[in-house]
């Protein structure tokens, strides 16, 4: 395996990059990363820095890094270094369930599970489902466990191997997939080029010809895909105002009648997915007339109060202008933003932006997590009325 160069200047290429308390052969890693521009993305660490960051950036001695040829090589080879180093902050902020594994089980299926297997850990979920698409078209591979007697659609476009492939050959292409996952993708073209070579020299040229195709498709994946995102699409304002990388949100609601059986919703959502084993439920203790500032500013400071509970890097409000309010004067130092129902408006600070007019990619993630809040919140204080009145114990 490749070795971390530590030096001042840094590369403005794709690549690995890590941070060392420690000088001399004794690593000491504290974080490991990928980039596709390491420079702008070390720089990044230091300049915007995020809660998660300063955890550790007055430890850091040295800083190492390995340039690759890719975005996709660095992806991998993240994490080979991962497993291998197992640096402080990377285990400290990602469990295993956090983690993004690739799974390849008989006959060639071959999926993404947080369950450990030899290929993983992958931190950037997005990055390597990417990947494995567009590797597919260099190695087809199954994405369903049983397949049918005819042909499927992916069958037609090259992605699959179909109800009865070719086995040695399909065996090949599983095995180089695996490998290539691992890292050891200049192994597999050295090896198909060389078996390019023989089956030349044995005339045997519609077998050379597959080869080469499958030469130049895996070289062009290498060398030009763009699959790494640092950043959760910075644009339209929201993701530039907070100047740092958003990949844990935290979203709150209140549910009640009238102010009574009041329940307050957390819910978490990672790399844009729901961590149900996160959610977390408040029976608001506040009596009375119905005042969801104030409900809001007791959910908070009840969940700040578990030190145990890792911090977001953004905390998303249902409400407008007055929750927004209510929810900055608790919580200090990390974001915080607030989507009104009326018109989806999301507030950052006293001038809204219109849902609407963002991307839909961010828009629909936004709407995605408020519903999860609003409907995780609606359940408990339904379950809160039933015991209420009898129904449930």
């Amino acid at each position: 395996m490749q070795k971390f160069k530590f030096s001042k200047n840094l590369p403005k290429t794709a690549g690995v990059y890590a941070f060392s308390a420690k000088g001399g052969n004794n690593q000491g890693f504290l974080y490991i990363g990928k980039a596709a521009n390491i420079k702008n993305r070390v720089k990044n660490h230091f300049n915007q820095p995020t809660y998660k960051d300063e955890m550790f950036l007055d430890k850091i001695k040295r800083i190492g890094y390995i340039k690759t040829e890719s975005e996709i090589e660095a992806l991998l080879l993240e994490s080979e270094l991962i497993k291998k180093y197992k640096p402080k902050y990377n285990t400290l902020w990602k469990d295993d369930k956090n983690y993004f594994y690739v799974a390849i089980t008989k006959p060639g299926y071959v999926s993404l599970t947080h369950q450990p297997t030899r290929l993983g850990p992958f931190v950037d979920g997005k990055a390597i489902k990417k990947t494995l698409r567009i590797l597919r078209k260099t190695f087809p591979y199954y994405t369903q466990k049983k397949h049918g007697k005819g042909l499927c659609s992916w069958c037609h476009l090259g992605l699959c191997p179909g109800p009865e492939p070719d086995l040695k050959k399909h065996k090949k292409n599983i095995n180089n997939l695996k490998a290539v996952l691992k890292g050891k993708s200049q192994k597999v073209l050295k090896d198909l080029k060389k078996e390019m070579q023989t089956a030349s020299k044995n005339h045997d040229f519609e077998k050379a010809g597959e080869l080469r195709d499958k030469i130049s498709s895996l070289e062009k994946v290498l060398h030009n895909s763009k699959i790494i995102s640092n950043y959760l699409i910075p644009q339209a304002g929201v993701w530039n105002w907070l100047g740092k990388r958003v990949s844990k949100i935290e979203a709150y609601d209140i549910s009640n009648i009238q102010g009574k059986l009041a329940a307050g919703s957390m819910v978490v959502f990672i790399n844009g997915r729901p961590a149900k084993n996160l959610y977390r439920k408040f029976k608001i203790k506040i009596t009375g007339k119905p005042n969801d500032t104030a409900m809001i500013k007791e959910v908070l400071k009840r969940r700040l109060k578990h030190k145990e509970w890792p911090l977001p890097d953004l905390f998303l409000i249902d409400g407008g202008k007055p929750q927004l309010s209510a929810a900055k004067e608790v919580v200090k130092n990390i974001p915080v933003i607030a989507l009104a129902k009326r018109n989806n408006e999301l507030f950052i600070d006293k001038k809204p932006i219109l849902l609407k007019n963002m991307s839909r990619e961010i828009s629909n993630l936004i709407l995605q997590i408020r519903d999860e809040a609003h409907r995780f919140a609606i359940a408990y204080h339904k379950k809160l009325r039933e015991i209420d009145l009898g129904l449930k114990s």
